[in-house]
């Protein structure tokens, strides 16, 4: 097969620390690229791929300010449509707006829809709906409004993750430092335990952490890592005793919850969202409903088999499965379109 690859352009393909989209889309095209399937990924200039890449934005714009995003999203998805043509299938990792530009080409379009990030974007998604393939990424994240050919969790590269059978006595908080993934719930959950947490991530709310984060800061029980690049990421997550995800909204799916687990290390994540496909209660973490509970959890986190979370993400998680799904979906559609 001759597949386009669409990776948003906020950051590098793979991004060297953050950019959740940009990651999902580098393992499917290496893991396509692995089985034979020929491959051009449509990235930043500066992305790395053993396929073929076409770029025309130099980097990411979310690493530099004098890129205008809406410009070069614009040359960067009319690129792709412009050469369309000469694909089997475009697989789109970029939200919404490639939609628009599905009706120029007889060559199907797949949108893996990594969520939804306000209501308003859904009268996009409806008027190509039928015209163009949905994939949702988790069966919790799905629109009633909306047609799916089918659900396909992500999955990780589970080499780039060492299993830690014998933890440090910290918690790992790692995410975006935003409202909606709980850093604040995360730093009363660990006050409350007297616990030590390591905090890790892009701080995409300055007013949230500088309200509800910085004040804790005190490089003693409250340390924040920034935004860490792989190497740091797989220590960070194996030597924790549990990853604290207290979100605060619906989350579609949850790379870190998978990529803590595949670490061995438990996960004791708010009971919303994609979290309950993830986690196995009490098995390979926790689900709660409130800090409170979270803190009842914590002193049961020793319980859990750190082999088994590991075996989970094996069974369930792997770039492979991930990859094996998208295959078939694809002959489901280029079989769809023959007919």
């Amino acid at each position: 097969m001759y597949i386009a690859m669409l990776s948003p352009i906020a950051w590098r393909t793979p991004p060297l620390h953050y950019g959740p989209w940009e990651n999902v889309a580098s393992l499917i095209s290496e893991g396509l690229i692995a089985r034979g399937h020929d491959v051009t990924l449509f990235a930043t200039a500066d992305s790395q791929t053993r396929g073929t890449l076409h770029s025309v934005c130099p980097r990411g714009y979310e690493e530099d300010p004098a890129l205008i995003p809406k410009v070069w999203e614009c040359l960067h998805i009319s690129e792709l449509f412009e050469n369309a043509d000469g694909y089997d299938i475009i697989h789109n990792h970029f939200d919404y707006l490639p939609l628009t530009y599905s009706r120029l080409t007889d060559t199907p379009l797949l949108t893996t829809i990594h969520g939804f990030s306000s209501p308003g974007i859904l009268p996009v998604y409806k008027k190509y709906n039928g015209k163009v393939f949905y994939v949702s990424i988790s069966n919790a994240d799905r629109s009633p409004e909306l047609d799916y050919i089918r659900t396909v969790h992500h999955g990780i590269d589970i080499r780039q993750f060492d299993f830690q059978p014998d933890p440090d006595d910290y918690l790992l908080f790692f995410g975006r430092i935003h409202n909606d993934k709980g850093a604040r719930q995360a730093v009363e959950i660990a006050m409350a335990c007297n616990k030590k947490l390591l905090l890790a991530g892009i701080i995409q709310d300055p007013a949230y952490h500088k309200k509800y984060v910085a004040p804790y800061i005190d490089n003693d029980r409250v340390m924040y890592a920034g935004s860490v690049g792989p190497v740091e990421r797989n220590r960070l997550l194996g030597k924790a005793c549990a990853l604290l995800h207290p979100i605060q909204f619906d989350e579609p799916f949850g790379l870190s919850v998978v990529e803590s687990m595949a670490c061995g290390t438990p996960v004791i994540a708010f009971d919303r969202g994609s979290m309950p496909e993830l986690i196995e209660n009490g098995r390979n973490g926790f689900l709660v409903r409130n800090t409170d509970e979270a803190i009842d959890a914590i002193a049961h986190v020793k319980e859990i088999d750190r082999a088994y979370c590991r075996r989970h993400v094996e069974q369930h998680f792997t770039v492979e499965r991930m990859v094996d799904e998208y295959i078939n979906v694809y002959e489901m559609i280029l079989k769809d379109r023959k007919k």
